[in-house]
């Protein structure tokens, strides 16, 4: 006998398994084969009766909302998935896992902020007093009429005058009446002529630059 083969038998033997074990074992898997099957069946069920409920709150015109009892995780994403495909919206309310519940509504109804807010507070909401609401936060940002007045009609009178103060900068004289004063020279523009120092036309001074342009070319040829 060769040393694997010593060792091997020297070794003890795994425990078998008996089968009583082997009865206990096939009962658990088939338990929870169970199990598996009448939770798909129960979701399945849950969705079609979402489906019904959600399908009946579609064709009643009178009905803008429609709330859900409170449910666990997996039931609020099957309300969820069916009413996005329902072109609903969804909104869920409530802090504790178990007080959560979602509210539908349909497109053309919205939820407005206050109603989002007091469901989100653990409020009930009142549709009588959204208008109510909607007025108060209107008078708030309106501006009083006699405020409104009185600012269109009172004028600021300045305490001092400011032609007075600075006098030695800007004169006494109107700046206006100093201007239409101003009259035009006929050979220079608005400049005098007694004050241009080259009194010459502009032909007399092109005429130059030309003179000067030729005398500086017949220079560098004869250079």
């Amino acid at each position: 006998m060769d040393l694997l083969g010593s060792i091997l038998g020297n070794m003890e033997k795994p425990p078998s398994v008996s089968d009583e074990q082997r009865k206990k074992e096939k009962a658990n898997k088939k338990k929870l084969e169970k199990l598996q099957d009448e939770e798909r069946k129960g979701k399945a069920k849950f969705r079609k009766d979402t489906e019904d409920r959600i399908s009946k709150f579609i064709n009643d015109v009178d009905k803008t909302r429609l709330k859900f009892e409170p449910m666990n995780k997996i039931q609020r994403t099957i309300v969820h998935d069916v009413a996005e495909i329902a072109g609903l919206i969804g909104q869920a309310f409530g802090k504790e896992e178990d007080g959560r519940y979602i509210m539908l509504y349909k497109k053309d109804y919205p939820p407005t902020e206050e109603e989002l807010s007091a469901y989100r507070n653990g409020e009930e909401w009142d549709p009588s007093k959204q208008g109510k609401e909607s007025k108060k936060t209107e008078q708030v940002h309106e501006q009083p009429p006699d405020v409104a007045k009185t600012s269109k009609t009172t004028n600021v009178e300045p305490s001092t005058n400011y032609r007075d103060k600075y006098s030695h900068i800007i004169g006494t004289t109107s700046a206006k009446d100093a201007a239409r004063k101003t009259e035009a020279n006929k050979a220079f523009g608005m400049v005098p002529s007694e004050n241009k120092r080259d009194v010459r036309s502009i032909e007399e001074t092109m005429n130059e630059i030309r003179k000067k342009k030729r005398q500086k070319i017949e220079n560098d040829e004869e250079s």
